[in-house]
């Protein structure tokens, strides 16, 4: 057994790990990452985000070229190649994993390809294809992320039964395909299936599609969906899967009933934290209820040499907060005063049109009984969204009734996930509506629409009217 000593190992290389083992060694720090594939990654570079991104990307072009008839312009009917496809979506995957342990190199961080076993609160060994190494440390930092959610009422040993991961290598387009899960990662790839050719449905067992967004963003996707997949079935749940002949046979309990047979059915219910480290019981690490690893505000453990981050350390499960808690977990182990406080955390989900959403909600300000205004701006007043013919869109601002400080953000439209940074950054800046009208954004474009919005809080917007306000906060009014 080989032997070595680091000041800092880092377990698992995904978004937060290899973030965490950069910015140490731009710090000055001795250290190893440890993970199972070949370069740094994770589930987000091989199986999660970026391969997801690619494949919808390649189904926005294709509905877009359908979406171009109402303009004059007609292209004939797309002949998908699925291997051609998925060798894209590989070449996507394969260039930014390499490009990632490139970078590794450059920096001079020693990877350990295997399977790490903990030891101790300091050391661990890993198992790989040249032996086994002994790896002592002075910290750690558990990134070990997340894996698809398995239900038991769900379990049937059929290649036609698929999780993320599998829906990702794109098997076949199948005739037909059932979503078990209304969240995030069910809607983006059933989006991906249905507009490659699959007669996609959709069962979600709450009362919404996305529960936890906004329901008025969440209504713009849906009347899309409503027209993309052949079904969408809510307040209804699975009770049991069955091998048919050459299909799976799904019987439905709730507003939905019966039993109905399809080609393939993905199972997207969610996400569960890989808490069950190996070894993780020679050391003082405590497990949450809900199966996350209990951190500090620094994101420590109970073992003082061992941190958590990512997805294994609590929710949102999102590789730029696993990303951010990394730099955190690095700068504390030095003795910096540095903690994981963010005001604002965005999420995206990119399907067509995306909806993304920082900070407090609406939902959420009622729920807490806060004192608040909605400004909203629909995209049908946007010159830049009717110049693109995607009306389909609204921005909103959840503001300080008081104060006019922006509480929250949300957006619902094509590119949604690429301006809910202005609206983080106001959040984490304490702005208010006064700063967001204020700030002048370039015509015609769609980043207007935080402008806009700022402006219907003052009843100044251009171009929508609604009556000034007599008083307020910031001038309102005037």
């Amino acid at each position: 057994m080989a032997r070595e000593s680091t000041q800092l190992a880092v377990l698992g290389a995904g978004p937060g790990g290899y973030a965490a083992a950069f910015y140490a060694s731009d710090l000055g720090l001795q250290l190893a990452l440890v993970d199972m594939e070949k370069n740094p990654g994770g589930v987000c570079l091989y199986r999660g985000c970026i391969p997801s991104k690619a494949l919808l990307h390649v189904a926005k072009v294709i509905d877009d070229a359908r979406h171009a008839s109402a303009w004059g312009v007609r292209f004939d009917e797309p002949r998908i190649d699925v291997d051609k496809l998925r060798a894209f979506k590989q070449g996507v995957v394969d260039k930014l994993t390499g490009g990632v342990g490139q970078v590794g190199r450059m920096r001079k961080v020693k990877f350990i390809q295997g399977r790490a076993t903990l030891t101790g609160p300091k050391s661990m060994t890993v198992a790989g294809e040249s032996g086994e190494t002994e790896l002592t440390f002075e910290y750690c930092i558990l990134a070990t992320g997340s894996s698809p959610t398995r239900t038991p009422s769900l379990a049937l040993e059929s290649a036609r039964m698929m999780d993320s991961t599998s829906a990702l290598e794109l098997p076949e387009v199948p005739r037909s395909l059932l979503v078990i899960g209304g969240g995030y990662i069910g809607l983006e790839l059933g989006s991906v299936y249905a507009t490659l050719g699959s007669e996609v449905s959709v069962v979600e067992m709450t009362g919404g599609l996305l529960p936890g967004a906004d329901r008025d963003l969440v209504n713009l996707l849906q009347k899309r969906l409503e027209k993309l997949f052949a079904k969408i079935m809510l307040n209804t749940k699975v009770a049991k899967v069955a091998e048919a002949e050459n299909a799976v046979r799904v019987f439905f309990e709730g507003e939905t009933s019966g039993d109905r047979t399809f080609d393939r059915v993905l199972v997207a219910v969610g996400r569960v934290p890989n808490s069950k480290v190996p070894g993780l019981d020679t050391t003082a690490v405590k497990i949450g209820a809900k199966g996350f690893i209990e951190t500090d505000g620094q994101r420590r453990t109970a073992e003082p040499t061992i941190f958590a981050i990512g997805d294994v350390a609590g929710e949102p499960m999102l590789a730029h907060k696993a990303s951010h808690e990394a730099r955190v977990a690095v700068e504390a182990m030095q003795g910096h005063k540095a903690a994981f406080e963010p005001a604002a955390i965005p999420a995206v989900v990119f399907t067509d049109p995306e909806i993304a959403w920082a900070g407090l909600t609406e939902a959420q300000a009622q729920a807490e009984g806060r004192d608040v205004e909605i400004a909203k701006f629909p995209w049908g007043a946007s010159g830049r969204a009717i110049s693109i013919d995607r009306v389909d869109g609204l921005t909103k601002l959840v503001l300080e009734k008081k104060t006019g400080r922006i509480l929250g953000v949300g957006i619902a439209g094509t590119g949604a996930g690429e301006l809910i940074s202005e609206g983080v950054l106001a959040i984490e800046m304490g702005a208010t509506a006064e700063d967001m009208r204020l700030t002048i954004h370039p015509h015609p474009t769609l980043s207007e629409t935080l402008m806009e919005s700022a402006e219907v809080f003052f009843g100044q917007s251009t171009h929508v009217y609604k009556p000034k306000r007599t008083q307020g906060a910031g001038g309102r009014g005037q």
